[in-house]
């Protein structure tokens, strides 16, 4: 069953952000190296622990696009079989099938009720 392995912060200050959800959550938060070309600031991965200090969830924080909120990634099979089953059921694909590389495929997607998500495929062959 797919469940949300990942999760994006849209922040219009980096720095005030990744000292948000340090001080309020303790999370830590780390420049991802290469990353300048995708994102204007670059991308800062998340690294969250659950109650008894293990690893849980990831996520990233970016500079803001238009009017991006926080986008829950979740985990399936084949990006391009979910892709067809979200517009089956009557969500739209605004985002096709894109590379992470070495690390998968996501689609945004919005669900019948204009919520944006996405569906993220592991692929570490991914280019």
């Amino acid at each position: 069953m797919p469940t949300i392995v990942h999760f994006d912060i849209p922040s219009d200050d980096i720095e005030r952000t990744k000292k948000f959800y340090t001080d309020l959550f303790g999370w830590k938060i780390e420049k991802w190296p290469g990353t300048e070309d995708r994102h204007q600031e670059g991308y800062w991965l998340v690294t969250t622990t659950d109650a008894k200090g293990n690893q849980a969830v990831t996520g990233g924080i970016m500079k803001r696009q238009d009017l991006q909120g926080i986008t829950n990634h979740f985990d399936v099979k084949s990006v391009q079989e979910y892709s067809s089953k979200v517009e089956k059921f009557g969500g739209k694909v605004i985002t096709p099938k894109t590379p992470v590389p070495g690390v998968g495929y996501f689609a945004i997607c919005k669900d019948t009720e204009n919520n944006t998500f996405s569906i993220f495929e592991a692929d570490q062959t991914a280019k």
